[in-house]
């Protein structure tokens, strides 16, 4: 029995200097200083050289396009997705980008900071990070409370722009499994995802941390703190005697990145603020951001190769990761296409390609999708796999939220009758619970999935994807009118109360051959609708034979004519949001 735990101690010990030997060291110099280079395309773009899959796909998008052989039909049957946006920036009850703008003094996350831990100067995100520990996180029950909402397959936040991986990450020692909770994260939700047959992806937020955390180096201008540095500039050597002795802090926040006098179009912009519209290469870095983009890479990789996702995602505003523009703005590689085609040759290999990579906002691919963030394209898109990931609230958990089912099932239409599908974020509280608002709102969202879901999972768009009330742009009034959508955005308090009409509908065409038409509100007893598009001598390539209400075994009144099809809404039917009819 003593060999046999000296042998088990002994390769534990190889296996951890190994994987300490795979982490690649900061770079401690610069080879050359370029200063700022404004305009990427002087820039030629980096070809990468981690370790990547043999097999069809090389490392660029022609080659992800030529090679890919469709979406898989898990992703058109699902439809419907719940982005699991959740970590330890919850922990602020401050919303998106927490970890970030705790260090920019005044605002309301600062002043949440202070009052919940303290200044950042003495108590940073690391110490956020090690206090975190969400006793509420019951990934059984909540992902069961997703699937009954009719979710049907599960987009987890792997690593966010605080750079801190929840999971149990070989290349990077900020992971969930040795600071704070010491749980993996992502073990945990695949386990309870596979129980309820639900597919797994993983989304990965970490490409433009690099210089996200510049905010973190500098210090408060006013008050009894002004001047004292913020904690990202401490040193490793400074941990010494403390809790997190041993661990490197520039590998959580990265390195100082200095640039002085920054134009885009005549508008001076920062570091920080170079996502919103700017651009430019960081000709002072080029060694380091060579190392971190290898480094954003075999993080990835070290997901696929271990938790083996169905998906993965990259997030960001640029047309891809490392592209000198917006988000991608730094660096200029061909690390996105690379991860891509490696997670593509692995999922072949003997066998048929299930495997789906999503880009936020990548030009129309074959091989990888994109992501429309709480806008819609302008009519049905069928030439590449797309999402819209959209927020209840925000994409991190605040107080006071406007739950409504109603506007999400309508946030849900159009994307279906675009041929698109919804992955929804209805953020998790700090200790990893539902509040009372979400989970109502989910079961509401569940019932009427139950009823609506047979014109939605496995669907295509018809031939158009909807008719409804027209009106002009007042920004454009030149423009021809437009349908009339949900508002953009985050889904709050305006959505809930946005107004449609009985003329209002949205299409699908259903698995079965069958035309969906749902109504964008509930029309009255009695009342008259019609179905312009669905006409006699219209669209519609034979006449129509059966009419069905969806959730109801009422037979219906309805005719065909040449100005629609006229549909008498019935007595005595409780149906609530949006009401389903079958075409046949």
């Amino acid at each position: 029995m003593k060999n046999r735990l000296f042998l088990f101690f002994t390769i534990l010990l190889i296996s951890n200097s190994w994987a300490q030997e795979l982490l690649p060291p900061i770079p401690a110099s610069e080879k050359k200083q370029l200063g700022f280079i404004n305009d990427p395309e002087k820039f030629p773009e980096v070809q990468m050289d981690f370790p990547m899959a043999a097999g069809p796909f090389a490392p660029n998008w022609e080659s992800i396009d030529k090679n890919y052989p469709g979406q898989p039909d898990w992703w058109r049957d699902g439809k419907f997705g719940i982005f699991i946006h959740w970590g330890p920036q919850a922990a602020g009850e401050s919303g998106d980008w927490y970890a970030r703008r705790l260090y920019e003094e005044g605002t309301e996350p600062y002043l949440n900071h202070l009052k919940r831990f303290g200044h950042p100067s003495e108590f940073g995100y690391k110490d956020v990070l090690h206090q975190w520990n969400p006793k509420a996180w019951n990934p059984e029950a909540l992902v069961k409370a997703y699937k009954d909402a009719g979710f049907r397959y599960a987009l987890v936040v792997g690593v966010h722009h605080d750079n801190y991986d929840l999971w149990n990450s070989t290349y990077h020692p900020w992971n969930s499994t040795k600071v704070g909770p010491k749980k993996d994260f992502l073990a945990l939700w695949k386990k309870e995802l596979q129980k309820q047959n639900m597919r797994f992806g993983v989304a990965f937020h970490h490409e433009y941390t690099w210089w996200w955390w510049q905010d973190a180096f500098r210090a408060d201008k006013n008050g009894p703190k002004a001047g004292v540095p913020y904690d990202a500039n401490l040193t490793l050597a400074d941990g010494k005697g403390k809790w997190w002795e041993g661990l490197d802090p520039r590998l959580l926040y990265g390195i100082p990145i200095q640039y002085d006098s920054l134009f885009h179009e005549g508008k001076e912009f920062t570091i920080p603020t170079i996502a919103f519209g700017n651009q430019g290469i960081f000709g002072n870095h080029l060694t380091y951001a060579q190392w971190y983009a290898t480094q954003w890479a075999l993080r990835i990789q070290d997901v696929v190769d271990h938790y083996d996702p169905d998906f993965i995602y990259t997030d960001g505003n640029s047309t891809q990761p490392f592209s000198g523009y917006k988000s991608g703005s730094g660096y200029k590689s061909n690390a996105g296409a690379r991860v891509v085609a490696d997670f593509y040759n692995k999922g072949s290999k003997g066998k048929k390609l299930e495997k789906l990579s999503i880009v936020k906002f990548l030009p129309t691919n074959r091989g990888a999708g994109r992501t429309f963030e709480g806008s819609y394209p302008q009519g049905i898109k069928s030439d590449q796999p797309w999402m819209a990931d959209m927020a209840v609230g925000d994409w991190f958990y605040q107080p006071d939220f406007y739950y409504d089912a109603g506007m999400v099932v309508r946030a849900l239409l159009e994307y279906v009758s675009r041929d698109g599908n919804l992955t929804l974020c209805v953020s998790l509280t700090p200790d990893g619970g539902m509040d009372e608002g979400s989970a109502r709102m989910l079961k509401e969202i569940g019932a009427w999935m139950r009823i609506n879901g047979e014109g939605i999972y496995g669907s295509h768009a018809w031939k158009q994807y909807g008719e409804g009330e027209l009106v002009k742009d007042p920004k454009n009034p030149d423009k021809p009118a437009k349908l009339r959508n949900l508002p953009g955005g985050k889904l709050g308090k305006r959505h809930a109360e946005f107004q449609f009409s009985t003329k209002d509908f949205r299409f699908t065409t259903g698995k079965d051959g069958s035309v969906y038409a749902y109504g964008m509100t509930v029309p009255k007893a009695g009342e008259v609708i019609t179905i312009q598009s669905l006409k006699s001598k219209g669209l519609l390539e034979k006449p129509i034979r059966s009419v069905a209400l969806l959730g109801s075994k009422k037979k219906l009144n309805w005719k065909q004519t040449t100005e629609g099809l006229q549909i008498t809404y019935p007595e005595g039917v409780s149906l609530q949001h949006v009401v389903g009819f079958k075409i046949q």
